[in-house]
């Protein structure tokens, strides 16, 4: 039997990276991608740092994560991010043939699913709500001390 670390334990370590995106005042969604057990490629926003609108934690961490591969595909992999992907990033998913993808917060503004519920590889299984509340705290503060 594979002795595989829970999803709640790579979504903890997705929800590090958001926290550093939030120290950095980004927007505070972090993302990694785990194959056999390892994180190969991490991520979290980075729009404003680097002026470019595609540095989404997940664009990040999936371009590591090809180079640590030499791959163009994640057949193997799970992708484990914060918030649901936006639609760019589900397009990238989709197109690397990811195996899973294992989201915390709905994203009821900007998610994927908002547009096209579907946009997944059809082989790719979806997991949601992992430590959805953590990172639900993370983003409503976040955007809380941006109103002030």
């Amino acid at each position: 039997m594979e002795n595989r670390l829970s999803d709640e334990y790579f979504m903890q370590q997705a929800l590090k990276l958001a926290q550093r995106a939030f120290d950095e005042d980004e927007i505070p969604v972090g993302a990694l991608v785990v194959c056999d057990n390892k994180i190969i490629g991490k991520g979290y926003n980075q729009t404003e740092r680097l002026n470019d609108v595609t540095a989404h934690a997940e664009m990040l961490a999936l371009t590591a994560a090809f180079s640590a591969l030499n791959s163009k595909y994640l057949k193997e992999c799970t992708l484990y991010v914060t918030l649901e992907p936006c639609v760019m990033c589900a397009g990238a998913l989709y197109w690397s043939q990811i195996s899973r993808v294992v989201f915390g917060a709905f994203d009821e503004k900007r998610g994927y699913q908002q547009v096209k519920p579907n946009l997944l590889h059809p082989k790719t299984e979806l997991i949601n709500g992992v430590l959805a509340a953590e990172s639900e705290r993370l983003l409503k503060e976040f955007f809380a001390n941006k109103r002030k």
